[in-house]
């Protein structure tokens, strides 16, 4: 892979970096960050970023990548390499920090390995251990001291530290007794020098305190004299805190010595945290960018749909503009792109867009296209952008450009992507223009991508003579002048330069002046083209309006048959379930025929006569509407057992139904009977809501007179007797 420092410079590559920068939550991180090149190994650069992707998609999952952050233990790791040297307590607990983070990660993409495959395969290059940490916390306590039991020494020095520190205490308390009793003492009594409590002694009395004189006040009426048996004290307590120093330096060194032959696993540590940090900020970038990942082609070409310049977005996006996005296509059938159009027109920067993303993927970052958005890695990235005008090889901008020429032949194969910016400016336009059109027929030829940008008409007219270059031009907008930063593939673009002038303020008759100096085949073609770019403008209106119209009468169709589909759907359920409910309400009405007829007849043998003959019925109805295939042998054997089995089921289903039959009717005039008495015994009354037997009106009681009642249905009132009511509800 071939890609200079100098089309990263062009494409604005180290922006985009301090963008993605900012995201890290260390400074090895940004470090990293600010390293990043392209990445030449397609193995390495597919891993990079889909690590990038597993961390993308974690932001909108419950299993969240826990936290990564580190400090910056790399001076001490690499103190701690040499031999019999130690490190202080607050630098081994950072060590034991980080390598508990990083186990800790380690076992989160184990159990989620499924989720995060890129990010399980990278975790299991490292060790997982717990000694380093296990064996720091050992010594060292949380607040960032040496334990007492860290030896049997320190433990021992410290014991005496404290027996020496209360001695300390008593022998001052009871100097300080003895002071004040005598009368030598000023009011303040004590006071603090250099760490060492003294005696605020009166000076007239200073020769009466045995002690050391350690001071005295500004108006020198006062002198601080530390008590003499505190003194001895003190100097005991001093010697023991210098052995105490010493007992923890050898302490550290032997963890030292311990740690030290993990170093080379501290230095992998580091490493996988710094890079976690350098993925999590392209993730959280890729977020505010809206980016994503798109499809690794094997098929050489280029498909960038909705494609945004990531600078220009995130300029225009602080000053509240929107940024219009670019569709573009490269491929076989379309290998290079020729761009025409007015100055200012967004020429550049559709060139500048493609080439940053394309660097950007190869990079390992993700970029702010459509996903449906495809791309391919090529192996060398040219750009030739701007004035390289060089003072100091003394080249002019045609000489540079030139040179960059002599590279881009040498370097150009089929599996490069090219960017010119302005091809063929810098010379006399014919000389220049017909050198560029020989620099193009070679790219050409040696297979390779491309976009150029261009004013010169003899680069677009070439444009259409070669098969696989297309004209493209950005769209303007012939009435306001202004450019509409679109850009349309199939056509040249004229450069609408004496328009542009106009609307800059130039004075007409100047214009008219400049119109007759042209050749006037020059400005008919460009008058032509203009024309043309203004047709198409207007096709392009109405396609884009008939295809809003084509998409939402596709949608409408689409959702009618949605509905209609729903409605059949619903109308066959109902018929199948108005199909059930039918049959089944036939069944029911002949056993309650046949049920009947039994009530009046009690004969249980034309029942069963009865019975069998519908059975009968029913079982030919079922052969004519599903029609058996004749049987075989064996067949016929099986069905004799069948119906056979049948006929005993269907006996002794006879036999529970009319065993059923008489049991509900024994059961139907016990109840029947209870009925009747309930209503023999109740007592009907005024505003009783009743029926008439055998009638399906319900009215309501208005009198009672013995025996007879009067019912009022509303309409009209009628007479009966008490016997042929039939209560209906109770009056409240």
């Amino acid at each position: 892979m071939n890609i200079s420092e100098k089309t990263l410079q062009d494409l604005e590559f180290s922006t985009v970096l301090q963008h993605i920068s900012a995201f890290c939550i260390s400074g090895l991180g940004k470090e990293r960050i600010f390293d990043t090149k392209p990445i030449y190994s397609r193995k390495q650069l597919f891993k990079e970023l889909h690590l990038v992707d597993e961390y993308l998609a974690s932001f909108e999952s419950e299993n969240r990548i826990p936290n990564h952050g580190f400090d910056n233990i790399t001076a001490s790791v690499k103190r701690l390499a040499i031999e019999n040297s130690f490190i202080e307590t607050d630098a081994f607990l950072k060590i034991a920090t980080t390598s508990l983070t990083v186990n800790e990660l380690i076992k989160f993409f184990k159990k989620f390995q499924i989720q995060f495959p890129t990010f399980f395969a990278l975790s299991q290059q490292i060790e997982f251990t717990t000694y380093i940490d296990d064996e720091i916390k050992k010594i060292i306590d949380i607040s960032g001291e040496v334990k007492n039991n860290a030896s049997p020494n320190l433990k021992q020095i410290r014991r005496d530290i404290n027996n020496i520190r209360g001695k300390i205490g008593a022998s001052f308390s009871s100097a300080l007794s003895k002071a004040i009793a005598a009368g030598y003492l000023d009011d303040i009594k004590e006071t603090i020098v250099d760490n060492q409590r003294v005696l605020a002694v009166s000076a007239m009395y200073r020769r009466k305190v045995a002690g050391s004189l350690l001071g005295s006040s500004k108006s020198g009426g006062i002198v601080y004299i530390a008590p003499q048996a505190t003194l001895a004290y003190s100097r005991e307590y001093q010697n023991l805190v210098y052995e105490e120093k010493q007992e923890v330096v050898k302490i550290l060194r032997a963890l030292g010595d311990t740690i030290r032959p993990l170093v080379s696993l501290l230095k992998e540590y580091i490493e996988f945290l710094i890079h976690i940090d350098a993925v999590g900020a392209k993730a959280k970038y890729a977020v505010e960018m809206n980016a994503i990942l798109p499809k690794i082609s094997k098929e050489k070409k280029i498909f960038f749909k909705n494609a945004y310049h990531p600078v220009l977005w995130k300029k225009n996006k602080t000053q509240k503009i929107d940024t219009v996005a670019q569709t573009l296509t490269l491929h076989e059938k379309q290998q290079i792109i020729v761009i025409s159009g007015p100055n200012a027109g967004g020429k550049s920067i559709t060139l500048k867009t493609i080439g940053l993303l394309q660097i950007m993927v190869q990079s390992g970052i993700l970029i702010p296209v459509d996903e449906r958005s495809e791309t391919y890695i090529f192996d060398t990235i040219l750009t030739d952008i701007g004035d390289n005008q060089s003072i100091e090889n003394q080249l002019s901008t045609y000489s540079y450009r030139l040179k960059n020429m002599r590279y881009f032949l040498r370097k150009c194969n089929e599996n490069t992507l090219f960017l010119i910016d302005e091809f063929g400016t810098g010379s006399d336009p014919e000389l220049g223009g017909a050198l560029a059109e020989i620099f193009l027929e070679e790219f050409y030829h040696k297979k390779a991508f491309g976009i150029i940008t261009t004013h010169y008409s003899n680069l677009k007219v070439l444009a259409n003579e070669l098969d696989n270059v297309t004209n493209a031009n950005m769209q303007f907008d012939e009435r306001s002048l202004e450019p509409l930063y679109k850009l349309f593939v199939g056509q040249a673009g004229s450069s609408f330069t004496f328009e542009v002038a106009q609307k800059n303020g130039i004075p007409f008759s100047l214009i008219n002046k400049a119109k007759k100096r042209v050749e006037t085949e020059k400005v008919r073609l460009d008058k032509t083209i203009s024309k043309l770019q203004k047709e198409r403008n207007r096709l392009q209106k109405n396609s884009d309006s008939l295809e809003k119209q084509k998409t939402k009468g596709q949608e409408h169709l689409e959702s009618l048959q949605e509905k209609e589909q729903r409605i059949q759907d619903k109308l066959a359920g109902f018929q199948e379930l108005y199909d059930q409910n039918q049959k089944m309400l036939s069944l029911g009405r002949k056993t309650n025929e046949l049920l009947n007829k039994y009530f009046q007849t009690n004969n249980k043998k034309e029942l069963n006569v009865s019975f069998n003959r519908w059975v009968a019925d029913e079982k030919v109805k079922h052969v004519k509407k599903n029609p058996v295939k004749p049987k075989t042998k064996s067949q016929k054997q099986k069905a004799k057992i069948v119906k056979k089995q049948m006929q005993e089921t269907i006996k002794k289903v006879e036999k529970e139904v009319l065993e059923k039959v008489v049991e509900v009717r024994k059961v139907k005039k016990i109840e029947e009977a209870k009925i009747a008495k309930a209503k023999s015994e109740y007592i009907f009354k005024v505003n009783d809501k009743v029926r008439i037997i055998d009638s399906n009106s319900v009215g309501t009681i208005d009198k009672i007179d013995r025996k007879n009642v009067t019912i009022n249905y509303g309409i009209f009132t009628t007479k009966t007797t008490i016997a042929k009511l039939e209560l209906v509800q109770k009056a409240k």
